[in-house]
């Protein structure tokens, strides 16, 4: 059921290479290079595009460690509710252009909502997971039109996109990346199971933002069951 934390040598391990890579106060960060495409001999360009959690909280060594990596441009696809309800405004992040590009506006398609909306979706369910997927392909367009072309039309400016986890509107966005590479399936669904280990960092946090969400208050497996990515 995806509930119990992992092994924490595990977590460590795993998160200390790549394709992980290491932004303070920052979780989930990846990379999508690397990866071994459809075309003989070639694999998905390194240090062009990373997806992440959120970055409110991200420390000045993360700021440092964000500039190192070249990352010129942040997106961020999170909604105007969730960031008010869960008070974290888009920093300001000097030598960094940060452009909100929501994939839903001002209606909270946050998971929470949505475990609210289904009940499929707190039970874990993959038929849960389709019913939202398919909402967030049905309204994302235009603000995962905005990175496509950044990676078209800057192939040498490295960006990195965003949503709270880094999991779902995020996921969705990694994979149809991925896919456009030549990427195959089963690559792109490890890719997608990683954030398992990319958000245990954030374990307490989440549980913490959930608990004040009175669907989950009283029912933890519910709230963990949501952030499933088998």
């Amino acid at each position: 059921m995806d509930l119990d934390p992992l092994d924490p040598e595990y977590v460590a391990e795993t998160l200390s290479h790549l394709p992980f890579v290491s932004i303070g106060g920052v979780v989930n960060v990846r990379d999508l290079g690397h990866y071994p495409t459809l075309h003989p001999g070639l694999v998905t360009r390194p240090g062009i595009a990373y997806r992440a959690g959120e970055i409110s909280h991200i420390t000045p060594e993360g700021i440092q460690q964000l500039k190192e990596l070249g990352i010129t441009t942040v997106y961020d696809l999170r909604s105007d509710t969730e960031m008010v309800r869960y008070e974290t405004p888009i920093p300001s992040v000097d030598g960094v252009e940060i452009v909100h590009t929501p994939v839903f506006k001002t209606e909270d398609y946050s998971p929470e909502a949505m475990a609210k909306r289904f009940e499929l979706y707190a039970s874990g369910k993959t038929e849960a997971f389709m019913v939202l997927y398919s909402q967030i392909l049905d309204s994302a367009g235009p603000a995962f039109g905005v990175v496509l072309r950044h990676i078209r039309d800057k192939p040498d400016s490295p960006c990195m996109f965003h949503c709270t986890a880094g999991k779902d509107r995020t996921g969705v966005l990694a994979a149809l990346l991925l896919k456009l590479a030549g990427v195959d399936d089963e690559t792109i669904a490890r890719d997608y199971a990683l954030t398992r280990v990319g958000r245990e960092p954030a374990r307490e946090m989440i549980m913490k933002r959930l608990s004040k969400v009175p669907y989950f208050a009283t029912n933890t497996e519910a709230a963990l069951n949501m952030f499933s990515s088998r």
